[in-house]
């Protein structure tokens, strides 16, 4: 039965068919914004991980659509010439490239307290930037470099603009919305989360490039719920969803090009969307009046799915919550280690 149900719903996914929204996985992030832009020519988006692939693709619909960007990147060249590109396009765009690591803690507390800074609402926030690395890094503070960027730094960062968020949703009555990129990939994990960061901020020994990008991409979605819920208690007028958004070749492998690389997206290339079709999910639940007061949930091909078990396990939410706090806190050790700082495995 089970299998059945996987064949159908890929069969789904490779003809285009749409689901509940009325989009699928042909649909395009243009086509998902299409009938209801004007109401984004009064919002103010950041959008991490712009400057190529989805994130440039969600930032020139935004643009298109009249919204104000705020472009955060490591690279400032690069996101300047994003901007060049998006204003050549659209001359009225409001873009504001500012610097930002997202594998530095330190890197995202100055680029809120600059952001701040400008005194500009915060409408949207799209957590996109992403990173796999094939080879064992530690960040400058002690984390795996693919937890470090494709999570702490956004679970920092979006801990940190809450309170303007919240405060923006006050003032103009237009609810707030968070945007998680996360990836099916979230379901490969299975074990001990908090253990196996420990593990690998440790040692390379236990690494696992795919793993650990696994790991990163649930800590994703645990995050998504764990805040929903929390937001819900102080009762903002903010929500937070997480998307998947499909498998789709952009500078994610740019690190594996070659013979190899090109023949696996070669074969697999009636399952690979374009970047359009990509960016559709993210630009839907950004956006999409449907979806105003729905929070806490997943997303793939524009219409809600599944997550993974662990996905979907309130009490890993708490512990990865935890344990984040442990890791952003200013009095984090060098590296960490949830054996001594944190893991009980009862909790």
């Amino acid at each position: 039965m089970k299998r059945q149900v996987e064949t159908l719903e890929t069969l789904k996914y490779l003809i285009g068919s749409t689901g509940a929204s009325g989009f699928g996985s042909k649909s395009t992030a243009e086509e998902v914004t299409e009938t209801w832009h004007p109401g984004l020519r009064s919002i103010t988006a950041i959008i991490t991980g712009a400057t190529s692939g989805i994130g440039a693709e969600t930032a020139r619909v935004f643009a298109k659509r009249g919204a104000t960007l705020v472009l955060p990147a490591r690279n400032l060249k690069a996101a300047e010439e994003a901007k060049v590109r998006i204003v050549s396009e659209f001359p009225e765009s409001k873009i504001i490239v500012m610097a930002l690591d997202l594998s530095s803690l330190t890197s995202v507390r100055n680029f809120v307290s600059e952001f701040v800074s400008l005194n500009l609402p915060l409408n949207l926030l799209i957590n996109n930037a992403g990173k796999f690395a094939h080879e064992h890094a530690i960040s400058e503070d002690g984390i795996e470099m693919t937890f470090a960027t494709n999570y702490l730094g956004h679970f920092l960062l979006t801990k940190l603009l809450l309170s303007t968020m919240i405060k923006t949703a006050k003032q103009t009555g237009v609810q707030g919305r968070i945007v998680n990129v996360s990836s099916s990939i979230h379901g490969w994990f299975s074990g001990d989360m908090i253990r196996y960061i420990g593990q690998i901020s440790r040692s390379k020994s236990q690494y696992d490039a795919t793993r650990a990008y696994a790991l990163s991409k649930l800590a994703n979605v645990l995050h998504t719920k764990e805040l929903a819920q929390r937001l819900k208690q102080v009762d903002a007028n903010v929500t937070v969803n997480c998307v998947h958004p499909g498998i789709v070749r952009t500078r994610l492998t740019r690190e594996r090009e070659g013979f190899i690389t090109d023949l696996v997206f070669f074969l697999a290339s009636k399952l690979l969307k374009t970047i359009p079709q990509a960016a559709a999910t993210t630009c839907y639940v950004a956006t999409h009046p449907r979806l105003v007061n729905i929070s806490g949930k997943y997303f793939a091909d524009c219409n809600e799915a599944s997550t993974s078990k662990l996905g979907s396990n309130s009490n890993e939410g708490v512990k990865i919550w935890a344990a984040s706090e442990i890791m952003v806190s200013r009095r984090a050790k060098p590296v960490f280690d949830p054996l001594n700082a944190f893991y009980d495995h009862d909790m």
